[in-house]
């Protein structure tokens, strides 16, 4: 993706070489999961915080590639759906997702707003899933990855010369971890993306 950005950046590439930034970053995101039955069945609620960091190369200040990782970790129950209503079973639950995700896109500038990024950006990710509870059975555990398509809309803001915060949008799809039994698969729920709104401190121009 670097390679693309550099060979798009600037036709003029070969006598002007490409100003390169890189720019780490740490961020907070409250996520709310596609799969909502699942979750509130085990939780109690559907939205929850994941924590990251990762880095963001800028060319030209325009086309950006960027890596991040994040992880969210929260202790429920087990639970079945009867009829369609969620009954719990006292049983310890634990859930762990940790996506890593690269992505691509683009910061417009705004002459009216110089301080103001709009950008754009899409890629994939890959998310580790892990389940655990006490009591388990051979096989109830798991212990997966998956791949899962991701894209992102938003804003940064320039707070000082080095220093930016940046809010976006987020949606993520991530099939193949749920859905194939338990609790998901009696609420009929394959997805482990949803949407989610991030914010990012980010340092460097």
């Amino acid at each position: 993706m670097l390679v693309a950005a550099l060979a798009i950046a600037s036709p003029a590439a070969a006598q002007n070489p490409p100003v390169v930034s890189i720019r780490p970053f740490v961020m907070a995101t409250a996520q709310s999961f596609a799969a909502s039955d699942t979750f509130d069945a085990s939780f109690g609620k559907t939205v929850f915080p994941f924590f990251g960091a990762g880095v963001q190369v800028v060319v030209n200040g325009g086309f950006f590639v960027e890596l991040g990782v994040s992880r969210f970790r929260k202790t429920g129950e087990r639970a079945f759906i009867s009829n369609g209503t969620p009954f719990r079973l006292g049983i310890p639950l634990t859930a762990t997702i940790t996506p890593l995700e690269a992505t691509a896109g683009y910061r417009f500038r705004l002459r009216q707003s110089p301080r103001v990024l709009p950008y754009v950006a899409a890629g994939f990710g890959t998310y580790a899933y892990k389940e655990t509870s006490s009591f388990a059975e051979a096989g109830e555990d798991v212990d997966t990855t998956h791949s899962g398509f991701v894209m992102n809309g938003g804003a940064e803001f320039r707070v000082h010369r080095s220093v930016g915060l940046a809010v976006d949008v987020q949606y993520s799809r991530v099939p193949g971890i749920l859905g194939t039994g338990g609790l998901s698969q009696q609420a009929g729920e394959n997805d482990l993306g949803g949407v989610a709104a991030r914010l990012k401190l980010v340092v460097g121009r």
